[in-house]
């Protein structure tokens, strides 16, 4: 899908915020842990939440869609114990039917067609556990035994690892010890899901779990919660195109160090219970100093700055006097799509992959922009909105990939976005 966006349009309006697919996704492989049925609200219609629902169905899921983002979910039986190469995608989130398969079969295949060295953190976690793993060319078995007592230290602060492991520690151990655990809110909702079918947890919302685990879990009933990347998204889209754009449904509570970074970049967060409005004085003015450059923005595991931000602080920060350093410390090459920014007019210095110099303010023009990445979709939908001109954007199916009708709700802001 290609479309054409009109650039130095004010958006005004509201906003609302659609269920985080991430979340959706952990909660659905979690449902599947339970013979007993699951009814989750607020889930987004994004492609990625479509594409799990599609698998969870071929291996055993039963989908009773409810209207209105809630669906009844049932497993009675796991029909499968293989998961093929698409269905076991790291980075779509697909694994996480691992955790089902092992837990009420025992037993699973993996086919993978990418590296090997993807899987580590994962492989690495399940035999820490007492999975017995064996990866031969494009398959990988797995064999999990019950555990009574289990200590284990994550590689790293992984969302798709300790998703996995608290799903089995729910399922087939006694006693489970999480340490260098993920905190993301998606993870926090997991959590939740887990102790309301039984599941006895301690410790979420931090980087220690302990899981004390039944042998049948129950059923249950969760709200997907609102996703905080597109939230924080949505605002800074309206401010950085001189509008006002009020952003409803939000958590507070996940937003807490992401609007620190958006004022320290002279954004104005307005948030009040569950609306959140970014109010943008241009050009924007750093609040503080640091001592090498006028800003330092560091990502960081939850609760810090998410990777996911990254690109629209970067955004943002074309915007903003000064010089901004941004550094990535968790993803290589995440920061190589600031050569489509230096291409509409921003000066930015990539100095490796993951740290780039931004010297603002500068007035963006607009260009042709090929196959933005999932993560970096919105921020270059952003810049496209905020140049001067027009912008062109192939591949733009991304932005539905995690985002509920992103593009038609910026539209009805008065975004000037033609689909082609």
């Amino acid at each position: 899908m290609r479309i054409i966006v009109e650039g130095n349009q004010a958006l005004r309006g509201t906003y609302r915020v659609a269920g985080s697919s991430n979340a959706a996704i952990g909660l659905i492989a979690a449902s599947m842990l339970s013979a007993e049925p699951i009814t989750l609200s607020n889930v987004p219609d994004t492609a990625s939440v479509r594409a799990i629902l599609a698998i969870g169905e071929s291996i055993g899921l039963k989908v009773e869609d409810l209207g209105a983002g809630k669906h009844r979910l049932h497993t009675p039986a796991i029909d499968t114990r293989q998961l093929d190469s698409e269905s076991a995608d790291v980075t779509s989130g697909n694994i996480l039917l691992l955790a089902p398969i092992l837990a009420r079969r025992q037993h699973a295949r993996l086919l993978i067609d990418v590296p090997l060295s993807r899987y580590h953190p994962h492989l690495t976690a399940l035999r820490d556990l007492g999975c017995t793993v064996k990866a031969e060319g494009g398959v990988i078995d797995f064999d999990l035994p019950r555990w009574d007592i289990r200590e284990i230290m994550l590689m790293q602060t992984s969302v798709t690892a300790t998703a996995l492991v608290a799903m089995l520690a729910a399922a087939c151990g006694k006693e489970t010890i999480i340490h260098n655990a993920a905190s993301e809110p998606h993870i926090t909702d997991l959590l939740h899901l887990l102790r309301g079918m039984g599941v006895g947890i301690d410790g979420g919302g931090s980087n220690l779990l302990r899981v004390r685990g039944v042998e049948q879990l129950g059923g249950g009933a969760m709200s997907v919660a609102p996703d905080h990347i597109e939230a924080a998204s949505a605002a800074a889209i309206g401010a950085i195109t001189a509008g006002r754009v009020i952003v409803e449904g939000v958590r507070a509570v996940d937003l807490g160090l992401i609007l620190k970074v958006y004022e320290r970049l002279g954004l104005r967060p307005d948030l009040d219970g569950d609306t959140l409005n970014l109010f943008a004085p241009m050009p924007l003015t750093i609040s503080e100093r640091d001592e090498d450059v006028d800003l330092a923005i560091d990502t960081a595991p939850w609760p810090g700055f998410p990777s996911d931000l990254a690109a629209m602080a970067t955004v943002i920060a074309t915007q903003a006097q000064g010089m901004v350093l941004i550094h990535e410390k968790l993803f290589s090459n995440r920061l190589l799509f600031v050569d489509k920014l230096n291409a509409m007019g921003a000066q930015i210095v990539l100095c490796d992959p993951h740290r780039a110099i931004v010297i603002g303010a500068t007035r963006l023009q607009g260009d042709y922009i090929d196959n933005p990445d999932v993560r970096t979709g919105l921020a270059m939908l952003a810049a496209a909105l905020c140049a001067d001109g027009t912008t062109t954007i192939d591949n733009a199916e991304v932005f539905e990939r995690n985002f509920e009708g992103v593009l038609g709700k910026l539209t009805a802001l008065g975004a000037h976005i033609m689909v082609k």
